[in-house]
């Protein structure tokens, strides 16, 4: 943890280029980070990577949103893979790969169908794909003969044609090379099915799972705190009272949201019962402490917040889009039905 929030402190001094972050991945697996985060299931483990997805998002939102793709890959892989599918995860990290995960897709989605005995075929494209042309192992879904989706690993690296970028103009996370990525014809060994059809959506790892971006998202939300703190002391602005009640407001949204977060990953990696509701509802309140910051940012620095070089002006436009994604007023309408009907919050009920 120590050497990633080294590397954290010193990506988040400046602005890097609006690239893929191939260098800053390749830092990661050089301290370990890569290989790291396989198994969490121990408390100790899951506070771990409650910190190192943090540490992560405060530096690079684009690269948290790679990393944290990463970890989900390689986890399910664990998950519902088979003891040779496992061992070539363990060599794959150990040697660097990395991992993600697709799946949204157009129409009319990524489909398999066979090609022989024991050998398979893909058809189709996905969409905002993560990484596109620069990951080297993807986890897809794909529509099998009967209608199942299928969890397929494919081997991308150097798959760079098949990746088109070019449709990614955006005002944030410009870095992680959302695209479309083609499939068509790209065959496939029985060594790449990962599980049994719709094991995918298995919960609660399915919807649980969402704690690990808020946690990236937090360390953005976190990183903008300690920009503008900085702010105010260094120009003395912090001598107002309204600069300071604006803070102050920043600091105990942002704070509260941690805790949120952190009990959240505890609940979804103990496959609690009520770690879907928790985690939704704590998208929300990371959304409301980032939305607060953001603002307060703005109006406390003014018009120098939004200079290219400035890291407000980047965490401010990589964050504003991250928080849209996915169906965040959904969530927040799932969580909120699901905490009428039972408190979830697990220990001390009030209800």
């Amino acid at each position: 943890m120590e050497a990633v929030r080294a590397l954290a402190a010193d990506w988040d001094r400046t602005n890097g280029d609006e690239v893929f972050p191939a260098e800053r991945v390749a830092a990661l697996h050089e301290v370990g980070a890569l290989a790291g985060f396989v198994d969490v299931s121990s408390p100790e483990r899951t506070d771990a990577l409650v910190d190192v997805l943090r540490a992560i998002g405060g530096a690079d939102l684009s690269l948290g949103r790679v990393f944290e793709g990463h970890v989900n890959a390689a986890q399910l892989v664990s998950a519902y893979g088979d003891d040779a599918q496992r061992r070539t995860l363990e060599s794959d990290l150990e040697a660097g790969c990395v991992y993600g995960v697709w799946n949204t897709e157009p129409q009319p989605g990524l489909s398999i169908r066979q090609d022989g005995d024991g050998r398979w075929l893909l058809q189709g494209h996905k969409s905002f794909a993560t990484g596109a042309g620069h990951l080297d192992r993807i986890l897809v879904t794909a529509r099998d003969a009967s209608g199942g989706k299928q969890l397929v690993l494919v081997r991308i690296a150097g798959e760079t044609a098949r990746a088109d970028n070019s449709g990614w103009q955006v005002r944030g996370m410009r870095g992680t090379c959302s695209g479309l990525f083609d499939f068509s014809d790209m065959p496939i060994g029985p060594e790449g099915m990962i599980g049994a059809p719709d094991v995918y959506e298995t919960e609660p790892r399915f919807s649980a799972g969402a704690w690990r971006f808020t946690a990236v998202q937090l360390g953005a939300v976190e990183a903008l705190v300690r920009h503008l703190r900085d702010h105010l002391v260094a120009t003395g602005k912090g001598d107002d009272a309204i600069q300071r009640a604006r803070f102050a407001a920043c600091l105990t949204e942002t704070r509260s949201a941690g805790l949120w977060v952190r009990r959240a990953a505890h609940l979804a990696e103990a496959q609690a019962t009520e770690a879907i509701p928790f985690v939704l509802m704590t998208r929300g309140i990371v959304e409301g402490a980032g939305l607060k910051t953001m603002e307060a940012a703005a109006r406390s620095v003014g018009t120098a917040s939004f200079f290219a070089a400035s890291r407000i002006d980047r965490i401010t436009r990589d964050l504003g889009l991250y928080l849209r994604q996915p169906v965040p007023d959904q969530a927040r309408d799932r969580a909120a039905a699901a905490w009428l009907e039972e408190d979830c919050w697990g220990d001390d009920r009030w209800w």
